[in-house]
């Protein structure tokens, strides 16, 4: 035992002493011991990507691109040459190219060979800010929905990446679905850098989903040592799983981001792919309490590691712009405090660019504007569903687009069959198999987006999904109360585009619904959205809005603390206030610390580890505050044989397109979820035999409907239709919905 001891210390010491010499040093006592913690967790997570690397035999277990093979036992080091060896793996490996920005000198120019178009005065006049920094940190852009925020963000990342010598991109949005549109647009904006640098980018997709997205799926994978066309974007297959975000340029969901924050193995890989990057945060109005704690702490780290941020809004508090830059000012520089006029963090002007440049807070609102004001007339409708299709009815009687927003999937659905036939509808909302939402998205696009072939008369119903990232357009919209930066965004899908419209709707029109009384909203909206910040925006609620004048100051009156209020408010306030330090408290619990500069890596993840790895609907449920629910495939039986919801036979498509008919079921119907998932998976083990074989189906959960396309889980009897989604009610409840 103790000669074989010796010889593991010899080889060990070996090691050691042959990593000292290719690193340049003579003996252990050289090797730098000032490292700070984020220089550490860097080189932590180098250390893991190397060690995964050398242990990859093939790229994409394919044979013919190997990497670091196996060596045979036979041979000895004096066999080898393993530079040579290293050097082959790496152009295999290395199948992009890097990227190398250039400075910005003309933004007119830069816009017109990006997007085909002059930026607007605000658009010049705030990438114009930014090209002036000397040392650009966190950068917040506050603009009116439809103003162009994703081109002067995209600008922004070619001159940050230039100026601070980033290498590559992280563009985070809150959904799937947000994800998927920023996509298509982040691709064809890397196209054409990849084409003027004439080099090869390599993109990323990262959510669970990705691989149904048909742009991502069309990117064509490289070849290694194959001469390839110059100036393209391309996917590497080393970039997958828990390596994804080290891909330099990669779009996907916020949790990515979230992450960072959050006490999980491999945890130092995902903190160095985000350095090095630019990140940009869409929509970062909105997340709650507790996904903004672990967003602060994202940013910390971010401030340490020198990346450059940009932050989007329409919509955001004073109090949450706030906290973001200081969040990103103790990062960098170890404090919160930030340089700056004295009123920075009271500052109500919009459009605004907050930008922390070096130790100092810029911001510029003095904008030059070359679009009109527009003049929105408000309503308060107190209707029930019969009163509100007869008010939606009458608005587009000599034609128009009708948007219906409202806060849950069954009153949309409710109020969706009950549109008299004959008149064209269309309906979206969360419970839709993939690949139905897909189409009903693309159709919406197709009608109301910028360029759609618009309807002579429609009614669009919907819930929270038609309030993000959708470029599409409504001539009058009815929607149900919710928080006023929510409200406004809603706003922000109408008379979106310069276009004609019906003579009757030639004023923009919104009609708020769910308010009985001030304080009363309804147990349904009171269930999703804080009845304090409903309160709120029922108080602050005008007659006429007016945009985008507007928009900062009805959103700060609404989250500012007036001081005095009356008892209602004053204790909605108290039970508002009571949820929120219950989600900081319990966002904390798993969260890392502070970066310390002068402190190691000893005890920086003590304690327990959230396993987050194991699916993304895990990891989601760690850095979001929801309920764990199931993702399952939806079949349906007829006659012995299995059909996917469109009718075509199972044995007649591919694994991946069965793959795609995913929903998830709601939390109500599955209360004991470990239970419905033993009860799934012994029921998919016995239908679907083969399936533990196929990659794309492996571990995959099934629920097959009946030939009217119901089934009975537990206590409950789930419904799905292609036209209006998912419905449940309870198993012995008489009472059907309409459709």
């Amino acid at each position: 035992v103790k000669a074989r001891e010796g010889n593991w210390l010899k080889v060990q010491r070996e090691l050691f002493n042959f990593c000292l010499q290719e690193c340049g040093y003579q003996s252990a006592s050289d090797v730098p011991t000032n490292l700070t913690q984020s220089q550490a967790v860097l080189l932590e997570g180098l250390l893991i990507m190397a060690d995964w690397m050398a242990s990859t035999e093939y790229l994409g277990d394919d044979k013919s691109k190997p990497l670091f093979p196996l060596i045979p036992l036979h041979n000895s080091m004096e066999d080898l040459d393993l530079s040579a060896r290293f050097q082959r793996a790496i152009l295999t490996w290395r199948v992009e190219d890097q990227w190398f920005p250039e400075q910005i000198t003309d933004i007119d120019e830069q816009f017109q060979k990006r997007w085909g178009f002059k930026p607007r005065p605000v658009q010049r006049q705030m990438d114009q800010v930014i090209q002036d920094a000397t040392d650009p940190g966190i950068i917040i852009i506050e603009l009116e929905p439809g103003a162009g925020k994703t081109e002067i963000a995209l600008e922004a990342v070619e001159q940050l990446a230039y100026t601070n010598g980033e290498q590559g991109l992280f563009f985070g949005l809150p959904t799937q679905a947000t994800s998927n549109a920023m996509f298509d647009r982040v691709t064809d904006w890397l196209a054409k850098v990849a084409k003027d640098d004439d080099a090869k980018l390599g993109i990323k997709l990262m959510h669970s989903k990705a691989e149904f997205n048909p742009t991502y799926a069309d990117l064509k994978i490289p070849q290694a040592h194959n001469v390839e066309e110059e100036g393209s974007v391309t996917v590497n297959s080393w970039f997958s799983g828990k390596k994804s975000i080290l891909e330099e340029f990669s779009i996907g969901t916020i949790d990515h981001l979230l992450l960072m924050g959050l006490k999980q193995k491999h945890l130092f890989l995902r903190h160095l792919g985000m350095s090095g990057k630019v990140v940009v945060i869409d929509e970062v109005h909105a997340y709650d309490a507790y996904m903004d704690s672990y967003l602060t702490k994202a940013l910390e780290w971010l401030g340490a590691y020198h990346v450059p941020v940009i932050a989007l809004s329409a919509t955001l508090p004073i109090a949450t712009r706030s906290a973001l830059i200081e969040a990103y000012s103790k990062g960098k520089y170890g404090k919160k405090k930030v340089e700056g006029a004295p009123s920075w963090d009271k500052n109500q002007a919009y459009p605004l660019i907050s930008m922390l440049d070096g130790k100092r807070l810029v911001q510029k609102s003095d904008f030059m504007r070359n679009t009109e004001k527009r003049v929105v007339e408000v309503e308060r409708l107190s209707v029930e569903e019969e009163g509100l299709i007869k008010a939606v009815l009458e608005a587009v009687e000599d034609g128009g687009v009708a948007g219906v927003i409202v806060n849950t999937v069954k009153r949309a659905q409710m109020i969706a069959s009950q549109i008299p036939k004959g008149i064209p509808k269309l309906i979206l909302h969360s419970a839709f198999l993939a690949p139905d939402r897909a189409e009903i998205e693309t159709k919406l696009q197709g009608l109301i987006g910028k360029y759609g072939k618009r309807p002579k008369k429609m009614i669009i119903i919907g819930t929270q999904v038609l309030e993000q990232s959708l470029d599409i357009d409504f001539d009058i919209m009815f929607t149900d109360i919710a928080p006023m930066d929510l409200l406004i965004q809603r706003i922000g899908r109408l008379h979106r585009h310069d276009i004609q419209r019906p003579s009757k709707l030639v004023t923009p029109q919104v009609k708020i619904m769910g308010i009985n009384d001030y304080g009363d909203y309804g147990s349904a909206n009171e269930a999703i959205y804080s009845k304090y910040l409903l309160m709120k925006t029922d108080q602050y609620l005008p007659e006429q809005l007016t945009i985008p004048d507007d928009i900062s100051p009805l959103v700060q009156a609404t989250y500012r603390d007036d001081g005095e209020m009356e008892p209602d408010l004053r204790e909605a306030k108290r039970v508002f206030d009571v949820k929120h330090k219950e989600e900081l408290d319990k966002a904390e619990k798993f969260q890392i610390k502070s970066p310390k500069q002068r402190k190691s890596l000893h005890g920086w993840l003590d304690s327990e580890l959230v396993d987050a790895n194991k699916d993304e609907v895990r990891a989601q449920a760690a850095v979001r505050d929801i309920q764990e629910t199931l993702e399952v495939l939806m079949v349906k039986q007829v006659k012995g044989d299995y059909y996917l919801l469109d009718g075509q036979q199972l044995e007649e498509v591919d694994s991946k397109t069965i793959a795609q008919q995913l929903i998830r079921i709601p939390a109500a119907v599955t209360p004991r979820i470990d239970k419905s998932i033993e009860l799934l998976e012994t029921q998919t083990a016995k239908n679907f035999p083969d399936w533990q074989a196929d990659p794309w189906l492996k571990g995959a959960l099934v629920v097959v409907l009946d030939e009217q396309n119901s089934v009975e889980l537990g206590n409950w009897r789930i419904h799905y239709s292609r036209k209006f989604g998912l419905s449940y009610e309870k198993a012995d409840d008489d009472e059907k919905q309409a459709f």
